[in-house]
């Protein structure tokens, strides 16, 4: 007798755990892609990728932390290397490199446009753990 007590008590402060224990939410909103755009020349990039918005609103340095100078040298180099990763599917992830960027050096983007894709090449580089500068082993 003692020891179905002591079976049903241990059945019941189980179960009561397992009542109380929390469940996983499942997130069903679904991100908004982030649009690069610079309407006066006509240039649009559409980001789809999982995560970069939040990343853009909570991690990324505030517009204005960067001159555009500095985000124009960083896209040049981070695009020349995004581009020769995309250019080589057999050797790089296709599935990440899937499109060639067309940036010219000699275009002024404006800001904005250099700010976005700078911190989507920064998101990127976080997410899929790569490294975008160019003799830099950022992650070990």
């Amino acid at each position: 007798m003692e020891t179905l007590q002591r079976i049903l008590f241990l059945s019941i402060i189980g179960i009561m755990i397992w009542a109380c224990s929390s469940s996983p939410i499942k997130n069903t909103s679904k991100e908004e892609p982030v649009v690069i755009a610079n309407d006066s020349l006509e240039y649009e990039i559409i980001i789809i990728d999982p995560g970069f918005t939040t990343y853009l609103n909570s991690i990324a340095k505030p517009e204005g932390f960067y001159s555009q100078q500095y985000l124009e040298n960083k896209n040049r180099l981070y695009v020349n290397t995004w581009n020769y990763r995309a250019r080589n599917p057999l050797q790089f992830n296709s599935n990440i490199y899937e499109n060639v960027i067309d940036y010219s050096p000699h275009v002024d983007y404006g800001y904005e446009v250099n700010y976005k894709l700078f911190n989507y090449f920064e998101f990127a580089q976080r997410k899929y753990r790569m490294n975008l500068d160019v003799g830099i082993n950022r992650w070990n």
